[in-house]
C-alpha cells in the first residue's frame, strides 16, 4: 500500500488509494478518516496498524499518558499506533464521543480477524464520508475521569499560584 503526504497551507493531508486523513466533521476532533471510495457492509476495510505491544507496557505507557492509539487484541498483543502517525486507521473517530453532531453515527467498528485488529464497515460507507467507530464506554470514562482529574489539578495549581501571590504581596509590604 502506497501512502501520499500533501501539505496544505493549515493542515497536512495522509491518504492512500482509499482513505484520506483531514480534518474531523467532529469538532475539537481533530483529524478523521475519511473514505475515498465506497464499502460495502461487512467489509474490512482498513488494517489497524502500530507497534506490537503487551497489555502490561501498554499500561506503563498509559501510567505515562502515553495512550490513546491502541488496540486491544489479547494480553499478549495490543497494537499501539501511538508513535505510528502513518497508520491511517489510528484517525477514525467516534461518533458518540465527547461531542455528538444529530444525524453522525458510527458507520464501522473494530474487529479481530487472524490475530489482527480491522476496522469492519457496519453499514454501506460512500467515498467522501467520515469513517466513525466506537472507542467503548470503558474508553469515555477514562476519558471524562481525565478530564475531572485535569480541571481539579489546574484549580488547585490556580489557588497555589494565587497563595503564592499573597504571600509575595504581603512581604513586599
Amino acid at each position: 500500500m502506497h501512502y501520499f503526504v500533501i501539505f496544505t497551507p493549515l493542515i497536512k493531508t495522509l491518504m492512500n488509494n482509499d482513505f484520506e486523513v483531514k480534518k474531523s466533521t467532529i469538532p475539537g476532533s481533530g483529524k478523521g478518516l475519511f473514505a475515498k471510495r465506497d464499502f460495502k457492509k461487512g467489509e474490512r476495510i482498513l488494517e489497524y496498524l502500530g507497534e506490537i505491544i503487551t497489555e502490561k507496557e501498554l499500561d506503563k505507557r498509559a501510567e505515562k499518558d502515553i495512550y490513546g492509539y491502541a488496540f486491544f487484541v489479547s494480553k499478549k498483543k495490543c497494537i499501539d499506533a501511538y508513535y505510528t502517525p502513518n497508520e491511517l486507521a489510528r484517525y477514525a473517530n467516534d461518533a458518540k464521543g465527547l461531542t455528538r453532531i444529530k444525524g453522525i453515527n458510527n458507520n464501522a467498528c473494530y474487529d479481530i480477524w487472524k490475530s489482527r485488529g480491522w476496522i469492519k464497515a457496519e453499514k454501506d460507507i460512500k467515498a467522501g464520508n467520515e469513517i466513525f467507530v466506537s472507542y467503548g464506554a470503558e474508553y469515555w470514562k477514562d476519558i471524562r475521569y481525565n478530564i475531572k482529574l485535569d480541571k481539579e489539578r489546574a484549580a488547585e495549581a490556580k489557588k497555589e499560584k494565587a497563595k503564592k501571590e499573597k504571600a509575595k504581596a504581603k512581604k513586599s509590604k
